[in-house]
């Protein structure tokens, strides 16, 4: 859908301040499976929960995004102001990856204690000491933040495996949700520059066929895998937030990179 210059310029006074204020970034498709003549349609999701805001597409807002299936990369170009953010024809059967990451984005902490409920919520187990000893101000100081989000759909058979994109933090599924035997549990894989993340929170949605959403939290092992619990029918968001310095001569005083994955498993 185009949108027409007012619309447009609401759109953009309603985006910025969600994404500041919101958590989770997620690619919501409208079809998790789907036939290989069928066109799709993804929203951009903001929120928190598994609840959010449907976003708009904004190439300026992006650094890549692309559709992805087996070898094939597809880069993905949208119309400025569309909603849903992504339509496309599938280039072939099997499990597909939507892969955006988009450009940086800054943030103020305008008080300490948010600042104190985002590293608690996310367990960046001394960070606040770490932000104290660089001498940092606990007003009015500048995060940067990066998304990195994959979402996964089975086009006709939807054979395959989820792969390494390249994107500078992401999940991997080690199986197809759509096609293997599960029995009950999903193993997932969380890099860093192509690293496995050992030892750190991921947090786990669930909601279920009627919109109830359970939360979880789960940490990686040795490998960088977490074990999810699955249900069929049930659709999944994977959120897992690395913090780092930013650069001295940047203003953020920390770079936050977001990786989401999101997924659902067939009904019985």
């Amino acid at each position: 859908m185009r949108l027409c210059p007012f619309v447009f310029f609401c759109a953009l006074c309603l985006i910025g301040p969600r994404l500041a204020l919101a958590h989770e970034f997620w690619i919501a498709p409208w079809k998790y499976q789907a036939e290989s003549t069928d066109s799709l349609a993804a929203d951009f999701r903001n929120g928190e929960g598994f609840v959010g805001s449907e976003l708009a597409y904004f190439d300026t807002q992006l650094q890549r995004a692309d559709i992805m299936i087996g070898t094939s990369v597809t880069p993905y170009k949208g119309r400025l102001g569309d909603i849903p953010a992504m339509t496309f024809q599938p280039p072939q059967d099997g499990l597909l990856t939507v892969g955006v990451v988009t450009q940086p984005a800054q943030v103020k902490y305008k008080s300490w204690e948010k600042f104190v409920a985002f590293a608690t919520h996310q367990d960046f187990r001394g960070l606040l000491d770490r932000h104290l000893s660089r001498g940092l101000p606990q007003v009015d100081f500048w995060e940067s933040y990066t998304r990195y989000s994959k979402s996964l759909i089975a086009v006709g058979h939807g054979r395959g495996q989820d792969t390494d994109r390249g994107m500078e933090t992401e999940f991997i599924a080690l199986a197809n949700p759509y096609r293997d035997d599960l029995n009950g549990t999903l193993p997932v894989r969380l890099l860093y520059q192509g690293m496995p993340r050992v030892d750190v929170q991921v947090e786990v949605f669930a909601k279920s066929a009627e919109g109830t959403v359970t939360t979880r939290m789960i940490r990686t092992d040795d490998q960088g895998i977490v074990t999810v619990p699955v249900q069929a029918g049930q659709e999944y968001l994977l959120n897992a937030v690395i913090v780092r310095p930013a650069p001295d001569d940047a203003r953020p005083v920390w770079d936050t990179l977001w990786a989401t994955l999101t997924f659902a498993l067939p009904g019985d």
